[in-house]
């Protein structure tokens, strides 16, 4: 039969667990990994052992059978401990993998008394594995890079390979002008000032973001008494910085220019859930003799996206 004939969910009717399987296939949208960022991440123990300590999570697995074998739902509530085997004479990859063996379609697991979704190592994989290499169902979580004669395992020995099945992201656009003149930035020392009639924008920042794409426009800042040889960066929160661009203009008149600064950005914890200022600032450096300044004919378009990734 080629068509499920009761759809999920009919009163009274029977489904089977391949058609449950399809619905978590549907609503992944094909897709497969972890939840959220910080799911099933795989870390030391707390006092470094010969074990790796994977935190708890959920997922999604897609199942390697066939097209129509579906989405398994994984979960893991609290931490659990994984064993890693010492290494002898020559150093070894390992890799921890979440694995599902449904014996629908592999081995012979009895689903009522057996364990048919847990923790795996496959020893010996290329230093450079990212995927499972034999293709069995599960998700990769981690490789763990252990030197030879080595039976502690660090942090710095493991490498994430988790990945977001359905990453979230949010752009958030906001476009106005200062209030007025800004007071003339005209230092030639290097130290950055903020324009003092743009107050930047306070953006909210999802409690899910692992990174952010910021671009910042300005049309058009006023150049003016000599030429401007300097900087324009932006600060965003008390600790991050957006990498900056030149400032160069060859003439003396007043004039006017469009200029814009961007950068990737790595998301702190402690920015997650909170409200954190973005705000353009400008310095002259060795050799300059003019100043830059906004006013109210200058347009500020601020740029931000947000990204979920593994954290």
């Amino acid at each position: 039969m080629s068509l499920f004939p009761r759809p999920i969910l009919v009163n009274g009717a029977t489904h089977s667990a391949q058609q449950f399987r399809l619905l978590v296939r549907d609503l992944a949208r094909g897709a497969e990994g972890i939840t959220e960022g910080d799911d099933l991440k795989v870390t030391q123990l707390g006092t470094p052992g010969g074990s790796v300590q994977v935190s708890d999570g959920s997922g999604v697995v897609r199942g390697r059978f066939n097209t129509f074998q579906g989405h398994y739902a994984v979960c893991n509530t609290g931490a659990a401990t994984v064993a890693i085997s010492a290494t002898g004479g020559a150093g070894r990859s390992d890799m921890l993998i979440l694995r599902v063996e449904d014996p629908e379609y592999e081995g012979t697991l009895d689903p009522e008394v057996d364990s048919i979704c847990y923790f795996q190592i496959i020893s010996g994989v290329s230093s450079s594995a990212t995927a499972i290499p034999d293709g069995r169902t599960g998700i990769p979580l981690a490789r763990i890079d252990i030197p030879a004669s080595t039976s502690t395992i660090t942090n710095a020995m493991i490498v994430d390979l988790r990945k977001v099945a359905n990453p979230r992201r949010e752009r958030q656009i906001f476009v106005h002008s200062p209030t007025g003149a800004s007071t003339n930035i005209s230092n030639s020392n290097g130290t950055y000032s903020y324009f003092s009639t743009e107050a930047g924008w306070s953006l909210a920042v999802p409690d899910w973001a692992s990174k952010a794409v910021i671009s910042i426009d300005i049309s058009q800042m006023k150049y003016s008494v000599a030429q401007f040889i300097g900087a324009l960066r932006a600060t965003f929160g008390a600790s991050l910085t957006l990498q900056p661009v030149i400032l160069d203009d060859n003439q003396t008149a007043t004039r006017r220019v469009t200029v814009f600064v961007a950068d990737t950005l790595t998301i702190p914890d402690a920015y997650r859930g909170t409200t954190q200022l973005l705000r353009a600032q400008a310095t002259g450096t060795t050799g300059n003799t003019g100043t830059v300044a906004v006013d109210t004919s200058t347009t500020f378009r601020y740029d931000v996206e947000f990204f979920e990734a593994p954290r």
